[in-house]
């Protein structure tokens, strides 16, 4: 952690959370009881025996938790239930990181209130740093509560629906303090392998092969951000003046909007879905957030395919690797040649 919050800031802080998480944990309704209910609306129903279905095959095929987490719904009643903001200085890609109790330090803070998050990256960028704001769909308590589904995670079809279940309850199977990049990277590919292995099972082939593309495009993007990533770095590094650190910062970040819109166009045949990413601002805070989510990945698909796409070797064989000091725990992932 780069400073200390101060005392106030801190009791505000947790106040807040600790509201919004209980408000929601208040508001639960038992999934069975919303689906036998008359009076439940179709669209929810369909909706919430998906889930249901989701649910198990989580456990039974993919040895996540057995518990009474996505068991259960809350309609939040707008777009995102929390809003993470991630903080960067302004020649650097290193995040700003938080540390709280149970969850240790992690490269964010949460807000149930867009107001909070909005009024927190107004303080941030005041103290010079770069910051970005993004609204997030689901969170998990790594099981010390029964996380319910939420009407943000119902948005989008099964797919979508599966991928955020799957990724949650991996959250659940295996954390480790203060290495945001290994837990998030860890449950991108659990949830990954789990949503191809859902679809191949319920024999959705058109599916699956939309799933693939997006995957790829997924690579395709974090390719780019990684290449931009590496170049800033470089100017980071130079013995530039901060006048011209800033124009070449600029200008890195101009030409990723072009490789993208190249990207788009030639291999991508004029797919939008990354557009509201790159029309609005970039910085070295949403490329410090890019990374987390992504960096890590191939290594964690890699050792699955290592352990034969069996879950409780693979879990087994990340737990090994978990328990290692974080300087050694990023090599020896990218350094595995057998499951164990």
């Amino acid at each position: 952690m780069t400073s200390a919050v101060t005392g106030c800031t801190s009791i505000s802080y947790y106040a807040q959370s600790i509201e919004g998480h209980v408000q929601i944990m208040a508001a639960r309704e038992n999934v069975g009881k919303l689906v036998h209910d008359p009076s439940t609306p179709e669209a929810l129903r369909v909706k919430l025996t998906s889930a249901t279905t989701i649910r198990r095959f989580a456990t039974d095929e993919l040895a996540l938790p057995e518990n009474n987490s996505y068991r259960s719904y809350v309609d939040i009643g707008r777009d995102a239930v929390t809003w993470a903001v991630f903080a960067a200085p302004q020649f650097s890609l290193t995040p700003r990181t938080w540390c709280f109790p149970v969850f240790g330090c992690v490269p964010y803070r949460g807000y149930f209130a867009r107001r909070s998050a909005t009024e927190s990256a107004v303080e941030l960028h005041r103290q010079g740093l770069d910051v970005y704001v993004t609204g997030v769909t689901a969170y998990s308590t790594l099981g010390w509560c029964s996380d319910p589904l939420l009407s943000t995670m119902l948005r989008q079809d099964d797919t979508y629906l599966a991928s955020l279940i799957f990724h949650e309850l991996a959250h659940q199977r295996l954390y480790v303090d203060d290495d945001s990049a290994f837990n998030e990277a860890f449950a991108v590919a659990v949830e990954t392998t789990g949503v191809r292995k859902w679809l191949r099972v319920a024999g959705d082939q058109p599916g699956l092969r939309r799933y693939e593309a997006d995957r790829k495009r997924r690579s395709d993007f974090l390719g780019l951000v990684s290449k931009t990533r590496d170049e800033l770095t470089q100017v980071y590094e130079s013995p530039r003046t901060p006048q011209q650190m800033a124009a070449a910062k600029a200008a890195t970040i101009d030409k990723l909007r072009m490789r993208y819109r190249q990207m788009r166009d030639r291999r991508w045949a004029g797919y939008r879905g990354y557009e509201v990413w790159f029309d609005s601002p970039i910085n070295n805070a949403k490329l410090a957030a890019t990374a987390v989510y992504g960096q890590q990945v191939p290594a964690f698909l890699h050792l699955f395919d290592l352990c034969s796409g069996d879950y409780p070797r693979f879990y087994a064989s990340v737990r090994r690797i978990a328990d290692l000091p974080n300087p050694s725990r990023a090599e020896a992932l990218k350094a595995a040649d057998r499951c164990g």
